[in-house]
């Protein structure tokens, strides 16, 4: 059986990596073979966007992005999902929609570039206060020019917002959970719990996750 695949994305700030840590620690436990992975990836070219992102932007950065999302699915997501593992995301499409839109991209263009690749079963969007974001990043360091931006949080958070709105209208499930009121755990048992009420069709016995609803692609 294929294995499900869990999107987490949000601001800079926002929690995406103790978010993420949680939801594993929390899945395993319950006895499902958990696989964590991030975008960009450690693959060639995820190396080489992570090393460019504050040199280039634009279609350029975009299409490196999508670059390495179709080799990061190829590679490593779906051999994982198709072991059975629940795979889990941290960063994904909503990002694209978000930083990439941030260098003047429109979503269309966004989407049909990444029309191919495959949609998540979950996607969490994490947002907090946009105070509590910046405190954050303040206290954690800014990692690239996005977060170099002094009004990213307020930015970020209000386009997340929108691309949760388009994930939606594409008919992917959206689970969207505020880290400034909840812990990492509770946030992991917010998740698990949508992840029940969305994709029970994907909840199998002794720890695995399966897909019975064949191969799906995005429609830009």
């Amino acid at each position: 059986m294929t294995g499900a695949f869990i999107t987490i994305d949000g601001p800079g700030g926002s929690g995406k990596s103790t978010t993420v840590a949680a939801l594993a620690t929390s899945l395993r436990t319950d006895g499902y073979t958990v696989h964590v992975t991030a975008e960009p990836s450690t693959g060639p070219i995820g190396t080489l966007t992570r090393s460019m992102v504050n040199e280039i932007s634009g279609h350029a950065l975009a299409c490196l992005v999508a670059a390495d999302r179709y080799h990061h699915l190829d590679s490593e997501i779906r051999p994982k999902r198709a072991a059975g593992d629940i795979v889990i995301c941290d960063r994904y499409l909503a990002s694209t929609l978000v930083l990439q839109a941030r260098d003047g991209l429109p979503a269309s263009y966004l989407l049909a570039v990444n029309q191919d690749v495959d949609p998540p079963d979950l996607a969490v969007l994490l947002s907090a206060n946009p105070e509590i974001i910046t405190a954050r990043l303040d206290q954690r360091g800014r990692h690239d020019r996005f977060e170099h931006d002094p009004d990213s949080a307020r930015t970020e958070t209000a386009m997340f917002r929108e691309a949760a709105a388009t994930l939606t209208s594409m008919g992917v499930p959206v689970c969207q959970v505020d880290t400034g009121l909840v812990a990492p755990e509770q946030a992991a048992s917010q998740i698990t719990s949508v992840l029940a009420a969305h994709c029970a069709s994907l909840l199998g016995h002794g720890g695995r996750v399966g897909n019975n609803r064949g191969d799906r692609r995005l429609a830009g």
